[in-house]
């Protein structure tokens, strides 16, 4: 049904996206509603991390490139790219939410080692079977048992020094 969805109008589309934003909020809780209400970035509902899985895998198999990116050489390779996207931030200090300061050309060239970012743990994820978005969805379960908003708020300590 979902498929037929995807390949429907823009209004089924839109029931798909919300239907997936509900899928995706399930783990959230009072604090997450609180929050939510403060103007935050929003991505954008497509394409889904399913549409980039496909799109990588058809630029992979149009080259022939499938025998080169097995698990940890696309590992590697995504290591690679966090590193790039560390030299854009080095010797900046602190910086502030939302780039201040940070030049259209910056800003575009962040956009493009963070893409290489993800486009590689997509693709890393295909090779070892993990469904991310569900895998997401249960370690947002685990993280909100390890850190009850009760317990935690306002601390950055890691869930072993908390105290009951």
């Amino acid at each position: 049904e979902l498929k037929n969805i995807e390949d429907g109008s823009s209004r089924d589309r839109s029931r798909l996206a919300k239907t997936r934003q509900k899928q995706t909020n399930a783990w959230r809780g009072p604090l997450c509603l609180e929050i939510s209400t403060k103007a935050r970035f929003t991505f954008s509902p497509e394409p889904t991390i399913e549409d980039i899985r496909r799109m990588q895998a058809e630029f992979t198999d149009e080259r022939d490139w499938s025998q080169f990116h097995q698990p940890r050489n696309l590992l590697l390779a995504m290591v690679g790219e966090v590193g790039e996207v560390a030299e854009l931030f080095q010797w900046r200090g602190e910086v502030a939410e939302g780039l201040p300061g940070w030049t259209e050309s910056e800003r575009e060239q962040l956009a493009h080692e963070l893409s290489d970012v993800m486009i590689y743990l997509v693709e890393l994820a295909e090779k070892c079977r993990v469904d991310l978005p569900q895998a997401v969805l249960r370690k947002m379960a685990l993280n909100k048992l390890k850190y009850p908003a009760s317990k935690v708020h306002g601390s950055a300590k890691k869930y072993t020094e908390y105290k009951d």
